[in-house]
C-alpha cells in the first residue's frame, strides 16, 4: 500500500513502528488492526463497510465517500486506514485545520490516483472556501482552479480520478448540510463495552509481549471509559509499573496497584474528573454552577471541561447539565464517599 502525507497533517501513528522515532508512537501503530476481521467492536459499521467495500471491489470502482463520527479514541483513524488496505490503494492523510486555503486542498486532490483514499480528520473545522472546493470534487470529481488575478484571471476545470473521501468528526452538528449529504455512508462509532475492551487489551498484550492474566485484563478494560485508545494507554502504563516495581508479569494485584498509582479509580475517573466532582459536591454544595466558574475552580479551560471531561461524567450519571448550570447527582456523592 502506498502512503502519502502532507505538511503539518502528517500523523506519526500511520508509520511503521520501525520507522517511527518515538517508541510510544511505534507501539500505537503496531496495535492498530489492519483488516476488518481484526477490528474489535462496532459490528454494525463493520457489516456496512464489508458490503460497501465488497461491492466497490466487484465493480472495480472507488468506494463511496464515508463520514465517521464519534468521540475521540474510538477508531475513526484506524478505520480509514483499514478501508485503504482493504481496497488495496494509497491512503492520503490531512486534517481540517491544516487546509487553510483552497489551494492547499487542490494540491492534494491533483496528486490523487485512481481509487485512492483521502482521509480528512476533524473535517468539521474546514474553512468555507475549502469546503466549497470540496463539493464538486466529491460529486463530479472535478475542481475549478483560478489562474491569475484581476481582469486577466481565468478559471481552469481539472478532472480528478475517482477517489474515496473519508471524513472524521467529533462534532457532527458542526458539519454543514450540503457537505454531509455528499457522503454515501454516514456512520457513528459507539463506546465499547467491557467485553470488547477486554479483547482489545488481551490482543495488545500479545502484540507487546506483555504477560497478563485474565482478571488483570478485565480491571484495565473496566477502567478504560469505553475507549480503546485509553485501554491501550492504561495497558502500557501498567506494563511500565510491572517492569519497574514488580517482576514484569501483570497479575491482578499488580494491575490494581498500578492503576491506583496512576490515579485511575474503579469507574475510570482520573484526577481532573474527581476534582470536578469534588468542586460540585463540596465547594458548590451540589450546584447548579456555571461552566466557566466550574472550570476556574478546577484550573482547566471551559472548552476542555465541556468537551473532554463532561461527556463521560454525564454518561455515567455523575453530573447533569441544566439551564441554570451543572449539578451533581447522587451517584457523584456516593462515589466520593459523601452521601
Amino acid at each position: 500500500m502506498r502512503l502519502h502525507c502532507w505538511g503539518p497533517a502528517v500523523r506519526d501513528e500511520f508509520l511503521e513502528p520501525a520507522v517511527a522515532n518515538d517508541r510510544e508512537m511505534g507501539e500505537e501503530a503496531g496495535l492498530r488492526p489492519r483488516a476488518l476481521d481484526e477490528f474489535v467492536g462496532q459490528r454494525e459499521l463493520k457489516e456496512h463497510l464489508d458490503i460497501v467495500l465488497g461491492a466497490a471491489k466487484q465493480r472495480g470502482q472507488a468506494a463511496d465517500h464515508i463520514l465517521l463520527a464519534g468521540p475521540p479514541g474510538l477508531g475513526k483513524t484506524t478505520m480509514a486506514s483499514i478501508v485503504a488496505i482493504e481496497m488495496g490503494v494509497a491512503l492520503h492523510v490531512t486534517s481540517g485545520p491544516a487546509l487553510e486555503r483552497a489551494g492547499d486542498l487542490a494540491a492534494i486532490l491533483t496528486k490523487l490516483q485512481e481509487g485512492d483514499v483521502l482521509f480528512i480528520d476533524e473535517i468539521h473545522r474546514l474553512s468555507r472556501s475549502v469546503e466549497e472546493i470540496l463539493y464538486p470534487a466529491m460529486e463530479d470529481f472535478q475542481i475549478d482552479i483560478v489562474v491569475g488575478k484581476g481582469p486577466a484571471a481565468s478559471s481552469i476545470r481539472l478532472t480528478l480520478p475517482r477517489f474515496t473521501l473519508i471524513g472524521a468528526t467529533t462534532r457532527t452538528g458542526m458539519i454543514t448540510g450540503p457537505l454531509r449529504d455528499r457522503f454515501g455512508l454516514v456512520a457513528r462509532l459507539d463506546y465499547y463495552d467491557d467485553d470488547e475492551l477486554d479483547s482489545i487489551v488481551r490482543r495488545a498484550s500479545r502484540i507487546l509481549d506483555v504477560p497478563l492474566n485474565g482478571e488483570a485484563a478485565q480491571h484495565i478494560a473496566r477502567r478504560s471509559r469505553g475507549t480503546p485508545r485509553i485501554a491501550n494507554r492504561l495497558l502500557r502504563r501498567v506494563r511500565d509499573f510491572a517492569e519497574v516495581r514488580s517482576n514484569g508479569h501483570i497479575d491482578t494485584e499488580t494491575a490494581l496497584e498500578a492503576l491506583r498509582v496512576f490515579g485511575v479509580d474503579e469507574l475510570g475517573l482520573d484526577k481532573v474528573d474527581r476534582a470536578i466532582l469534588r468542586s460540585l459536591c463540596e465547594q458548590f454544595d451540589g450546584g447548579p454552577v456555571g461552566l466557566t466558574t466550574l472550570a476556574i475552580a478546577v484550573g482547566e479551560q471551559p472548552e476542555t471541561v465541556e468537551d473532554v471531561y463532561e461527556p463521560f461524567l454525564i454518561q455515567k450519571g455523575l453530573i447533569a447539565r441544566t439551564p441554570r448550570g451543572r449539578i451533581a447527582m447522587d451517584a457523584a456523592r456516593s462515589h466520593l464517599g459523601n452521601p
